[in-house]
Formats: structure tokens, C-alpha cells, sequence
């Protein structure tokens, strides 16, 4: 038998090892450096943000107005129409605003798409019509006019007619506002000034604002006059003007207008901070119970020592 591979119990001494397995004094440290950062990220967190005795300044540096213009490829040049509105499109740098003039009058205006593609209806005055389209910035900057296009619109007898729907014989009628508004934010109220011209009195102007809201009002004269409206939720929106007077003429004007802000996510009710400062809040009792958990392990290998001492085991604590 092989006497070297017999197992012997060692008895224990009772002795203290020279360094103990756990260093109290280094989790301390630990523990302390992470609670004076956990408390500072807390404190600027559950800030309040500028007082209102102070100032906060925020600002847009200009930058190069649009290099591209906008192209018109429908209608084509030289092509007659018996009926007015008449749609217009074609081509422009993607989400700059594009307004249509017509023998340099404001037609109307809408927001080129992501595709890079507008489309929009506008109003024609009897006779030649020179279109051309511009494109402006979200700093309301033009860009190069697009090409022109000549159109005409021929208004037939049959539209002299009072019962005609869309009837521009003998005073014709059009509508005309501001071409930009921009700047707006949700829940405040803005002002649109609209302008009659032509026409019979007295007139009704129907304003559908794009948040399927509708106004109709009603005018004895040509009198400009401004009505107001606060959209809810910041966005683009597309008001489109139509008014009508005695004799059956129809006028009509599509605008874009600009709401400031980004759309809140479905669902959330959170503000600002508000995650952040809930995370922070949620780290203090895992702080607090590692704290706990290493008093913990200290008073109980100081109260062993202690047993230990008492029993004779340990010379020193």
C-alpha cells in the first residue's frame, strides 16, 4: 500500500491569516465614490430647468437658400382648359415649401414630399396663364424660379350659367392670403388673412383647415377680413380656401401651413427628464442595500472575532 497517498485530518490553529479575504477599506472607498456620483446625477436630474428671472436664447444660423428649383411638368405648355381648378405638379428638392404664381400671383402652395414630387390644385384667371413655381426653406429662403409653363383657360357660355358648380363667366372670382406661414406652434392661435376679388356679394368662404375642422363664413363685401384658427398637434397641414358668391361663382385657394414641433409618440405621457430621473431614483435602493449588505458582512466578522477572542481561540481582535 502506497503510504504516501493516505489522507491526514490538518487541525486549525485559530490564527489569523497575515490579509484577510475581504478588503472593508477598499469597498468603502468604492461605496463612496459611487454614492457622490449617484447623488450629483440625481441632483441634476430632478433640476428645475431655467429660473424665470433668467434668460434662455436659442437661435438658427442662416445657411445657402435652395441651389435647386422646382419643375413644372403638368400641365404642359400651351395647353387649354374649359374648367378651373386645374391640378399642377412636377418635381422639387424634398420637404421645402413650393408656391405656385400664376401672371405672378400667388396660386397656392404646398410641401414637397419625400420623393421629391408636389401636387397641388390651383385657381386660373380667364385667359393666359404663366406658371411657375418656387421653392423656399425652412428659414423661408427662395430658391431659383422653376421653368415657366403658358397655359390658358377658356371659360365656355355654358359657365355663365348661375346654376354652373364651377362658374368663372363675366366677374370672375378668386381668392388670395399671405403665401408662408410658418412659426406656428401647437395651441396657439393664428391669424389668416383672406382676400376677395370679383366676383357678386354677397359671398360665403368655406375654410377647411386640414385637422378635418371646417368654417364657413359669410361676407356682404370684398372687404379683406382674418379668421383664426389653433391646430392641436404640431404637423403640416393643407387649409383650402373655396368661396362662392350670388351668381354661382366658385373661387378657390389651397395653402400650406407649417405647426412647429415634432409629433409626441402614441401612448406616451412622459416629459423630458422624466425616464432618466426615474432610473436614477430606482439605482438608490440597490445603492442602499449594498451598503447594508457590506455592514453587514463587517459587524458580523467583527462579532466572530469577538466570539472567538471570548473563547480564547484568538489572541487579539
Amino acid at each position: 500500500m502506497l503510504y504516501w497517498l493516505k489522507l491526514s485530518h490538518h487541525d486549525h490553529s485559530g490564527r489569523l491569516r497575515p490579509h484577510e479575504h475581504t478588503s472593508y477599506l477598499l469597498l468603502c472607498i468604492l461605496l463612496l465614490i459611487v454614492g457622490l456620483a449617484l447623488t450629483s446625477f440625481t441632483a441634476y436630474a430632478i433640476s428645475p430647468g431655467p429660473e424665470s428671472s433668467s434668460l434662455s436664447l436659442t437661435g438658427t444660423v442662416p445657411g445657402k437658400p435652395p441651389t435647386i428649383a422646382a419643375t413644372i411638368r403638368s400641365p404642359t405648355p400651351q395647353q387649354h382648359f374649359a374648367t378651373s381648378p386645374v391640378t399642377v405638379s412636377g418635381s422639387c428638392p424634398a420637404k421645402t415649401l413650393v408656391e405656385i404664381f400664376k401672371n405672378d400671383i400667388f396660386a397656392g402652395s404646398v410641401i414637397c414630399n419625400d420623393s421629391g414630387i408636389y401636387s397641388l390644385e390651383i385657381d386660373l384667371l380667364i385667359g393666359q396663364n404663366v406658371l411657375v413655381a418656387r421653392v423656399y426653406d425652412d428659414l423661408n429662403q427662395p430658391g431659383p424660379d422653376s421653368n415657366s409653363v403658358t397655359i390658358f383657360y377658356d371659360a365656355l357660355p355654358s359657365q355663365a350659367d348661375p346654376l354652373a358648380a364651377l362658374d368663372f363667366g363675366g366677374a370672375q372670382l378668386l381668392l388670395n392670403t399671405d403665401t408662408v406661414f410658418r412659426g406656428v406652434f401647437p395651441q396657439q392661435t393664428m391669424g389668416v388673412p383672406i382676400d376677395i376679388i370679383g366676383g357678386v356679394a354677397p359671398y360665403a368662404v368655406n375654410i377647411e383647415w386640414g385637422d378635418s375642422t371646417n368654417k364657413v363664413v359669410p361676407r356682404s363685401d370684398t372687404t379683406q377680413f382674418t379668421t383664426t384658427h389653433a391646430y392641436s398637434k404640431p404637423g403640416t397641414y393643407q387649409i383650402s380656401l373655396q368661396a362662392s358668391d350670388a351668381m354661382g361663382h366658385v373661387g378657390f385657394l389651397a395653402v400650406a401651413v407649417i405647426v412647429n414641433g415634432q409629433p409626441a409618440a402614441a401612448g406616451s405621457t412622459s416629459t423630458p427628464g422624466t425616464d432618466t430621473t426615474n432610473k436614477l431614483l430606482a439605482l438608490w435602493p440597490l445603492y442602499a442595500g449594498s451598503v447594508s449588505t457590506v455592514a453587514s458582512f463587517w459587524l458580523g466578522e467583527r462579532r466572530e472575532k469577538y466570539l472567538l477572542h471570548k473563547k480564547g481561540v484568538l489572541t487579539s481582535i
